[in-house]
C-alpha cells in the first residue's frame, strides 16, 4: 500500500445546480418546491438528463423517457440540458480545487479527483480537510460528496455508496459492503455481475480469481472487474494525470472572509515568492495571479518577463493596471501567486553606484512596455541573413531569445519602410545627385561617401531586379542621409536608373 491520500469529489447535482445558477443569473430564479427536470437527446426520444429534488419526489428518474415523466408530472417544467457547458464549468472547478492539493483533474462528468497527499496538516488533518472541501463547494453552490482514501477507486466508491465524508486507511474492509457499482463499471458487466449473485465488492473479492479471469479475459482494462478491484485495493497503480504540474514556487492568502481587490496582498505574496526564488537561484519568466471566487470559479492574470527576475519591486509593476481587469464576483478568498517558466538566476551585483546594469534595465523596459501595451504591440529586430539593408533584420516577440543585431556605424538606424524616391535636378557622375527634391524640399548635397554596391540575391529576387549603389550624403544644414541608385545606364535591366531616400542618420 502506497502513502496516497486521494480524495474523490462526487458532483452527482452539478448539471441541475448549473442550469438554476445561470437562470437566476439571466433573471429566470425557478423555485425549489416547484419540478425541473434537464432533458437530454436518447435513443427513443428525449430523456431525463437531471432533475431537482422536488421532480426526483414526483418519481423524474435518471434514464427514464421525458414523455413518461410528463405522464406522471404534467406541471414539471422541462427544459433541454447543456451538457457541454457543465463540462467546462466541472474542468474551471478541477483548477479551483488546487486550492486544497497540487493536483486535480475531472473525473467523468460529475466528479472530480484531487491528490492530498502530504498536505492534511495544513488544513489540521483529513476531516477538517474535507469539511473544507464540502464548505467551499456549499460556498459555490454545489452539493459534493466526498471520501479520502490510499487509491483512486476506493475513494470514487466511497465519495459515491459510502459513509459521508469517509476517510479510509484500508480499503477493503470498508469497500466490502458496498455494491459491486463501486468499481466503475460498465452497465452490462453489472449486469452480469449481478446475475451471478455478486452484489458486492466482498463478494467478488472473495471468489477464485481463476474463474473471473475466464470470464472476463476479453474484457476491455477499464470495465474488467478483476483490474477495478485491483486499482482499488492498490495491488495495481492508477496514476493520476493531472492537466499541469504545480508551481515549483508559489505563495498564496487564506482569508477569513471574501474580498473583492487583492491590491493589499499582493506585495506580500510577491515579496515571500521572490524569497523562495532567491533561496533556489532562480526567477521566473512567467507570474500567475489567481484567485478563487466563492462561487467556485477562478480568475487568472499572467505577466511574462523578457529575462528571468526576481525582483519584488519589478514585478509588482508589471500588474499596474491590470487588477482592474479582474471580475471578483462575490469575492474570493483565496488569492495564489504562481511562478512559472523558472530558470536558473544568480545573484548579480549591482555597481559602485548602485546602478542596475545596463542589459538589465533594458529587459526590463520591455517587460513594462509588453505589461501594459500587450506583447502584440512591441517588437525586437531579429537578424536575418542577407545582404539587402531592409531584410537584415525582421520583427520580431519582444520576449524572444535572439541576440539584437548590432548596428553599423556606416548605416542608419532608422530606415524608411519603403524606400522614398527622390527627384534628381542634377547628378555628379559615378556620384550622387547634386541636388535634388525630397519631400517637396529641394536639398543641397555638400559632402558624400560611397558607394557601396549590393547586388540582387538571385536566390531570392526576381529575374531583371537591378543592382543599387548606396551612398552616405550631407546636405547645407548639415542634415545626413542615405540613398541609393538603382540601376546602372545600359545595364540591359530598364530605363535611365532611379534615385532613392532609405534612411536617415541620428
Amino acid at each position: 500500500m502506497t502513502g496516497r491520500r486521494i480524495v474523490s469529489i462526487s458532483l452527482p447535482r452539478l448539471a441541475i445546480e448549473s442550469w438554476l445558477m445561470r437562470a437566476a443569473r439571466r433573471g429566470d430564479a425557478w423555485p425549489e418546491d416547484l419540478p425541473l427536470a434537464l432533458a437530454a437527446p436518447g435513443p427513443h426520444g428525449p430523456i431525463i438528463h437531471a432533475a431537482n429534488r422536488t421532480a426526483e419526489l414526483a418519481g423524474a428518474r435518471i434514464g427514464a423517457r421525458a414523455v413518461d415523466i410528463r405522464a406522471i408530472c404534467p406541471n414539471m417544467r422541462l427544459e433541454p440540458a447543456e451538457p457541454d457547458r457543465d463540462a467546462e464549468r466541472l474542468a474551471r472547478l478541477a483548477f479551483w480545487a488546487r486550492q486544497w492539493g497540487p493536483f486535480s483533474t475531472p473525473d467523468g462528468g460529475d466528479g472530480i479527483i484531487l491528490d492530498t497527499t502530504g498536505v492534511a496538516h495544513l488544513f489540521g488533518g483529513e476531516a477538517a480537510l474535507l469539511t473544507s472541501i464540502r464548505s467551499g463547494f456549499a460556498r459555490a453552490g454545489l452539493t459534493a460528496g466526498l471520501a479520502l482514501a490510499p487509491t483512486r477507486g476506493a475513494a470514487w466508491a466511497l465519495a459515491r455508496f459510502g459513509p459521508e465524508r469517509a476517510i479510509c486507511t484500508d480499503p477493503l474492509p470498508m469497500l466490502a459492503p458496498l455494491p459491486v457499482a463501486g468499481l466503475r463499471l460498465s452497465g452490462e458487466t453489472l449486469l452480469l455481475l449481478r446475475r451471478l449473485g455478486l452484489k458486492t465488492i466482498g463478494n467478488l473479492a472473495g471468489l477464485p480469481r481463476l474463474s473471473l479471469m475466464r470470464r472476463f479475459a476479453r474484457a476491455e482494462a477499464q470495465d474488467n472487474p478483476l483490474i477495478r478491484l485491483d486499482q482499488a485495493l492498490g495491488r495495481a497503480p492508477e496514476p493520476l494525470d493531472a492537466p499541469e504540474p504545480a508551481p515549483e514556487f508559489a505563495a498564496e492568502a487564506r482569508l477569513a472572509e471574501p474580498v473583492i481587490d487583492p491590491s493589499d496582498w499582493l506585495p506580500g505574496l510577491m515579496g515571500n515568492l521572490c524569497a523562495q526564488m532567491a533561496a533556489a537561484d532562480r526567477g521566473c519568466r512567467r507570474l500567475c495571479l489567481s484567485v478563487f471566487r466563492v462561487d467556485g470559479e477562478r480568475r487568472d492574470i499572467r505577466v511574462a518577463m523578457a529575462a528571468p527576475a526576481r525582483d519584488p519591486a519589478h514585478l509588482l509593476r508589471l500588474f499596474d493596471g491590470r487588477l482592474e481587469r479582474l471580475d471578483p464576483g462575490y469575492g474570493f478568498d483565496l488569492i495564489r501567486l504562481a511562478a512559472e517558466a523558472v530558470e536558473p538566476l544568480k545573484s548579480a551585483q549591482p555597481g559602485l553606484d548602485g546602478a542596475v546594469p545596463q542589459g538589465v534595465a533594458l529587459e526590463r523596459l520591455v517587460d513594462r512596455l509588453a505589461a501594459r501595451f500587450g506583447t502584440g504591440a512591441i517588437s525586437r529586430p531579429l537578424p536575418q541573413e542577407s545582404h539587402i539593408p531592409e531584410r537584415t533584420e525582421t520583427p520580431g516577440p519582444p520576449l524572444a531569445k535572439a541576440p539584437v543585431p548590432l548596428a553599423r556605424p556606416d548605416r542608419p538606424i532608422r530606415l524608411l519602410t519603403p524606400p522614398e524616391e527622390i527627384r534628381v535636378l542634377y547628378a555628379i557622375p559615378e556620384g550622387p545627385p547634386a541636388h535634388f527634391i525630397w519631400r517637396r524640399q529641394t536639398l543641397h548635397v555638400t559632402r558624400h561617401a560611397g558607394p557601396e554596391r549590393i547586388a540582387p540575391e538571385w536566390w531570392r529576387d526576381r529575374p531583371g531586379t537591378r543592382l543599387r549603389d548606396y551612398f552616405r550624403i550631407e546636405d547645407e544644414s548639415g542634415l545626413r542621409l542615405w540613398i541609393y541608385r538603382e540601376g546602372l545606364v545600359h545595364d540591359g535591366r530598364g530605363g535611365l536608373p532611379r534615385w532613392f531616400l532609405h534612411g536617415i542618420f541620428a
